[in-house]
C-alpha cells in the first residue's frame, strides 16, 4: 500500500488517512482533497505476459471521457485515471462526509432512506439525461456529506473495472464472466439482470432494500445462487421496507422508471414529519431523589406610600403601575405639544 508522502501520478501526494482500500490524496496544484483508488488483477495477469500499453490505453479512454459527464450538485467529480505500479489508478473529488457502506450496521428508518434516494435518483437522471449510464451504483460508490446529503462516486471506478474485464475476456463471455466474479465478488447491486439505465434503477432498489431490512433482497453467499435469484426474479420479499416497499417492489421488478421515482418520493417526503433530537427538557424540572422539604413560602412584597406607611393591597399594585405610566405618557405628550407651538 501506499505510504504517507507518497506522490501517485506526478499530481497526487497521499496522506495518512485510508478510505478502505483506496486512500486518500491531495492534489498538488489545486490542494483539492482526492479519493485515489487502485484496480489491481494479480491473480489473471500474467507476470511475463505484462503489458502496459492496453491499461493506458483504456486510462486514457476513462480520461477523455470525463468531458461527457454533466456537472450536478450529487454528483461527485473524476479527476483522471493513470496506470503506475501495474495498477490502474482513478481518482475523484473527496468532499468532507462518511462513506455509506460505513454506515449500514443496522437498517435505517424509511423517511432517512427516501431522502438518500432522491439525492441518487437525482444524480442517476443527470447522467442518463447525458447519455451515460453509471453501473457501480452501490453503498461503496455514495459519499453521506456533512449536510446529510448522498453524493454519487464511482463512476470512474466502475466504468474501469468493466474496462479491465473486458479486456481480459476479450470475446469469450466466459472469461468476462470469470473476470466480472473475481473483481466484483457477491454484491447483488454489480449484478443487474439488464443494462443501461434501467439497470442503474434496479441497483439503486437493491441498495434502498438493503438500507431498510439490513441485508440484500437476494442470497449473497455464492454467487451462482445470487445471478439464478436473480434471473429469475426471486426476490426476498419486501416487508421490511415499511412504506417504501411499493417503490422497492417497482425498481426490483423493473416497471418503475427513476422520474417516476423521484416524483412518489417528492409526495412522500412531503409529508415526513419534523426531524426530532432527544435534548434535556427545560420543562417539567425532574425532581431530585430524597424526601421532599416543605419550604416556607415567601412573603408577598407590599409597597408603602407617604409617611403614614399604610400598606397597599397587593390586587390594587398592577392597576396603580399602569395608572402612573399613563400619567407620564400624557404628561410627555402635552411637553411635546407645547414646545412644537
Amino acid at each position: 500500500m501506499l505510504a504517507p508522502g507518497q506522490v501517485v501520478g506526478g499530481r497526487y501526494r497521499v496522506t495518512d488517512r485510508p478510505i478502505g482500500a483506496a486512500v486518500r490524496a491531495v492534489e498538488l496544484h489545486s490542494g483539492e482533497l482526492t479519493r485515489l483508488a487502485a484496480l489491481d488483477l494479480p491473480e489473471l495477469l500474467n507476470e511475463e505476459d505484462w503489458d502496459a500499453e492496453p491499461w493506458t490505453g483504456l486510462a486514457e479512454r476513462l480520461a477523455a471521457g470525463l468531458a461527457t459527464v454533466p456537472v450536478h450538485p450529487r454528483l461527485l467529480r473524476g479527476f483522471g485515471a493513470f496506470v503506475e505500479g501495474r495498477r490502474l489508478w482513478v481518482a475523484e473529488e473527496l468532499p468532507a462526509g462518511v462513506p455509506l457502506a460505513e454506515l449500514t450496521e443496522r437498517p435505517w428508518p424509511p423517511y432517512r432512506v427516501a431522502e438518500l434516494a432522491a439525492d441518487l435518483a437525482g444524480a442517476l437522471g443527470a447522467l442518463h439525461r447525458a447519455g451515460l449510464v453509471h453501473g457501480n451504483v452501490s453503498a461503496d460508490s455514495v459519499l453521506v456529506g456533512e449536510d446529510g446529503a448522498a453524493l454519487l462516486g464511482g463512476l470512474l471506478a466502475g466504468a474501469a473495472e468493466e474496462g479491465f474485464c473486458a479486456a481480459l475476456g476479450g470475446p469469450v463471455a466466459r472469461r468476462v464472466y470469470e473476470a466480472r466474479a473475481v473483481l466484483l465478488g457477491v454484491r447483488a447491486e454489480r449484478w443487474a439482470p439488464v443494462g443501461g439505465a434501467a439497470g442503474d434503477g434496479w441497483a439503486l432498489g437493491v441498495l434502498m432494500y438493503r438500507l431498510l431490512t439490513g441485508h440484500a433482497p437476494y442470497p449473497e453467499r455464492e454467487l451462482g445462487e445470487l445471478l439464478a435469484a436473480v434471473r429469475d426474479g426471486r426476490a426476498a420479499p419486501a416487508d421490511g421496507c415499511g412504506p417504501l416497499r411499493p417503490v422497492v417492489e417497482g425498481l426490483l421488478a423493473g416497471g418503475l422508471t427513476l422520474g417516476q421515482l423521484r416524483s412518489w418520493l417528492a409526495g412522500f417526503l412531503a409529508g415526513a414529519p419534523e426531524p426530532f433530537e432527544r435534548v434535556t427538557p427545560l420543562l417539567p424540572v425532574v425532581r431530585p431523589r430524597g424526601p421532599m422539604v416543605r419550604r416556607p413560602r415567601a412573603k408577598v412584597p407590599v409597597v408603602t406610600g407617604g409617611r403614614s406607611g399604610r400598606r397597599v393591597p397587593p390586587l390594587l399594585l398592577g392597576p396603580l403601575l399602569v395608572g402612573g405610566v399613563l400619567v407620564l405618557l400624557a404628561a410627555a405628550l402635552a411637553a411635546v405639544v407645547a414646545f412644537g407651538g
